[in-house]
């Protein structure tokens, strides 16, 4: 909808009159369907709008300025400062934080810390009955001894089977080269010539079904894949076995405990965690900002942190990351938000894990320059005016807009300058050049 278009639909709304009841019900729809579909700074304008028509009827009404002349309120244009902020709200959380679980199903037979304590990575949390680990311990190591044992027979039937099978090669090499001559010399015949060729092949081939590394036999490597399947097994066991100590992954404090002695350790009450810990040390907030507003957010920008259990005191606040990717808002909206951490600097607040807090986040600001109401500017054909006083005259200087805050804007102009009077509150219908009854007197 467009500055004219607005402009065009509320006049037609609040001309429309008449006294049937049904023409005001329909005539009230439209008023707030044509409400509805304006931005929140439009409607503050709008308010404004109305508010200055209301008392210029009741001015009116009271006899008006001199001549039927149009009454108007203005104030001196004078400098400022002006920021825009984003204010949005999200969980103060440590800055690291842990949460501690158990896959072994055994009894939790002690428990050594209590919500709030401030532990050390390392430090055991609670104990666990290991007796049915230890067993399993056991288990896996006999598999692993056992299959060191096989492995060991196997190497020994190895060598003693090389060495009688090289044996009986080179017996049968001995008695082949023998036969050959003799079968030269006719003293064989070529059946046993043949007879000694095929023991000989069979010796060697005896000999070829030994593994050898470095020139001797080793056992099958079937044996070694045994007992390096053995000793992963007894490894994870050893491994549940020290399990049986729950200790904290960080430094930090006990925030929560979420089972007790006699429960087992892998079935605690809807999922959660034996113990969570956070690194209360630094605090940060977790926010996620609109993609409209990303744009103007950066690492290392400041914010001022607020929460009911400040009592009214605020914390510094510094942007330290922003999530490369964005996210479904939720609530059905088609707007997508990008998560950011907000690092809270102070130390020694008062600010506790676990609350919700208001981060206000300067995205731009502008010192020292002219400021004016968001209601004191004049829209017509997609140009801002600001409209002047002089002498009772309107001039309705053009401008363009800067930083804005919620309630004022900055303004540029050539036309600006210190000491002129604006209309705090100009109708939609102000021209250039149109009389007024100006309060306080120009």
């Amino acid at each position: 909808m467009t500055d004219q278009e607005y402009e065009k639909g509320l006049a037609e709304l609040m001309a429309e009159d008449g006294p049937a009841k049904k023409k005001k019900a329909k005539k009230d729809r439209r008023i707030g369907k044509f409400w509805r579909s304006w931005s929140r700074k439009r409607k503050i304008v709008v308010g404004v709008v109305v508010v200055a028509a209301a008392l210029f009827a009741v001015a009116k009404a009271k006899g008006g300025g001199s001549d039927g002349e149009i009454m108007v309120s203005t104030a001196p244009l004078t400098k400022g400062d002006v920021e825009e902020v984003l204010s949005i709200s999200g969980p103060v959380s440590g800055t690291d934080s842990a949460e501690v679980v158990s896959r072994l199903h055994a009894e939790i037979l002690e428990i050594l810390v209590k919500e709030g304590d401030k532990v050390k990575a390392g430090q055991v949390l609670a104990r666990l009955d290991p007796a049915d680990v230890q067993k399993e311990v056991e288990i896996a190591q006999n598999a692993y001894d056992l299959a060191v044992a096989e492995r060991n027979e196997a190497q020994i039937q190895a060598e003693t089977g090389y060495a009688r099978a090289r044996q009986e090669e080179l017996a049968a090499k001995r008695d082949y080269d023998r036969k050959a001559m003799l079968y030269a010399g006719g003293d064989v015949s070529q059946m046993e010539l043949e007879e000694a060729r095929d023991v000989l092949a069979e010796a060697s081939r005896q000999v070829s079904t030994f593994t050898l590394r470095g020139g001797k036999p080793v056992a099958n490597e079937s044996y070694d894949l045994r007992i390096r399947n053995a000793e992963f097994e007894l490894e994870k066991k050893r491994k549940e076995l020290e399990e049986a100590e729950v200790t904290s992954p960080i430094d930090g404090t006990v925030v929560r405990v979420n089972s007790r002695v006699g429960r087992f350790a892998d079935t605690v009450d809807d999922d959660r965690p034996l113990f969570s810990i956070d690194n209360l040390e630094r605090l940060e907030m977790k926010i996620n900002v609109s993609e409209y507003s990303i744009g103007k957010v950066e690492v290392g920008q400041k914010a001022e942190i607020s929460a009911d259990i400040l009592g009214g005191e605020t914390e510094e606040g510094v942007i330290t990351a922003i999530s490369p990717t964005g996210e479904e808002k939720g609530g059905g909206s088609t707007e997508r938000v990008i998560p950011t951490t907000i690092q809270i600097q102070n130390s020694d607040t008062k600010l506790i894990a676990g609350i919700t807090a208001r981060a206000q986040i300067v995205l731009s600001e502008s010192k020292d320059t002219w400021v004016v109401p968001m209601g004191a500017l004049v829209d017509k054909e997609g140009q801002s005016f600001l409209a002047a006083v002089e002498n009772n005259v309107v001039k309705m200087i053009p401008v363009e807009t800067g930083v804005e805050s919620d309630v004022e804007v900055e303004v540029k102009g050539e036309g600006l300058t210190e000491g002129i009077f604006y209309i705090t509150s100009p109708m939609a219908f102000l021209e250039d050049g149109m009389t007024v009854a100006a309060s306080p007197m120009q």
